[in-house]
């Protein structure tokens, strides 16, 4: 069977890359010449764990195929699917500009039957939208099916999620549409992975409440932390406490500076406001996003606490910019928003981050970046963990003292033993534990 993926972003590569390893022939289609170039030479434009090596593999073999020309792209394929970018308008609604116009170029190519399958993140009734869009674009009238099958992807992890997903999602109104769509998704099926069928709009839903419950989680634990600091409790204790249940879960109970990416952000905004176009307010998720938009200043805040009341004059070096470890992703990430709090307070940054230095550069300003961890500490005021990369965790914590100038640790993502740290004789700080 062949298919097209159109959109060679995070999603549209992640995807069709992961569907040539299931055995289909797949062709990734842009209208960025220079992306597709680049992805014929066999670079990937995206950080991403493993995901160069599968790329690389399934060219060789002849499954996996990126192409420019959507035309081709459109008239070989019987299922195409949608994953460009659905960026949050002024108003914080999903942006489905992108979206009509794919619809509008399947319509003007249809040559048979398809069967077109949203990847992007996407609003309920959207697929209603895309149907009237083909429909009014057809040359001639051609039967097609319309599905929604989100992606639950994790930057960092994105191949295991789509190899081992916790539950792929179909949503259509049409028998055959889903035997296709069950098709291509057969290996699952060998390894037990559970099937959610349903239509199109329940589908579209689905995604959205799922990330806005998970930021949910995180604004919730985040001010959770925020008391622990005021009553001498340990969120990390209560975390644990609190996931043990398992109507809780343990997961997404991580305290520190508040989500952010590509999803979350964008995606809680858009529920919020495709609810208040329906008359409708979503109490919960309003205040998820309220809390999350404060915690960077409670952040920076808290960084000038820990520095005598102000940092004006000082260098602080910062471990991690992306906003979670193993992508190279700044989109929306805390550490953009608290480096220019601390920049505007009159402090000196100089930044370390294993994958996101080129692209944080992109966004930020007057930023001094290393190479290496311990180089970036020597001299500085303080140190500040925005980033909870796995290699941080492993740093030789006893070369600190000697390194800093003056021995400030402020750790936002939790990744140090305090005890440890004090006995160092570091001036440490965290999220949520005892001081």
């Amino acid at each position: 069977m062949n298919i097209s993926v159109i959109g060679t972003g995070y999603v549209g590569l992640v995807t069709g890359t992961c569907f040539a390893e299931f055995g289909l022939s797949v062709t990734c289609a842009d209208k960025e010449v220079d992306k597709i170039k680049m992805l014929n030479q066999g670079e990937i434009p995206i950080y991403e764990p493993g995901l160069e090596e599968l790329v690389k593999k399934n060219v060789r073999e002849g499954r996996l195929h990126f192409s420019t020309d959507l035309v081709e792209s459109i008239s070989n394929a019987l299922v195409i699917f949608i994953a460009v970018g659905t960026p949050s308008s002024e108003d914080g609604s999903a942006d489905l500009s992108f979206v009509d116009e794919v619809a509008r170029e399947v319509a003007r190519n249809m040559n048979g039957y398809k069967v077109i399958v949203t990847k992007s993140t996407v609003p309920v009734g959207t697929g209603e939208r895309i149907r009237a869009i083909m429909k009014k674009e057809m040359k001639v009238p051609i039967n097609f099916d319309i599905v929604s099958n989100p992606e639950f992807l994790r930057e960092g992890s994105a191949i295991n999620d789509f190899m081992r997903p916790d539950r792929v999602v179909i949503g259509a109104d049409s028998d055959q549409a889903i035997a296709i769509m069950q098709d291509l998704y057969r290996p699952l099926y060998l390894i037990e992975t559970p099937f959610v069928i349903t239509n199109v709009e329940t589908s579209e839903m689905i995604k959205y409440a799922s990330n806005a419950f998970l930021a949910t989680k995180i604004s919730f634990i985040n001010e959770i932390a925020d008391l622990c600091e005021l009553t001498g409790a340990d969120v990390h204790q209560v975390a644990r406490g609190m996931g043990l249940d398992r109507r809780i879960g343990p997961k997404f109970l991580h305290p520190g500076p508040g989500y952010g990416g590509s999803c979350f952000p964008k995606d809680t905004l858009a529920i919020t406001k495709l609810a208040r176009e329906n008359d409708h307010q979503l109490q919960i998720i309003e205040a998820t996003v309220k809390v999350n938009r404060e915690r960077r200043q409670r952040m920076t805040d808290k960084i000038v606490a820990h520095l005598e009341g102000s940092v004006e004059g000082k260098t602080i070096g910062v471990l991690g910019l992306a906003f979670k470890p193993n992508t190279d992703d700044m989109r929306d990430a805390p550490s953009v928003d608290i480096i220019k709090n601390l920049q505007n307070l009159g402090a000196k940054i100089k930044a370390y981050d294993p994958a996101s230095m080129e692209e944080a550069a992109k966004v930020l300003n007057d930023v001094e970046y290393f190479s290496d961890p311990y180089d970036l500490a020597k001299g500085c005021d303080a140190l500040v963990v925005l980033t909870e990369w796995p290699q941080f965790r492993n740093l030789t914590i006893e070369k600190l003292p000697e390194l800093l100038k003056s021995p400030n640790v402020i750790d936002l993502r939790n990744i140090y033993e305090p005890e440890k740290m004090r006995k160092l004789g570091l001036h440490y700080t965290s999220v949520g534990r005892p001081i």
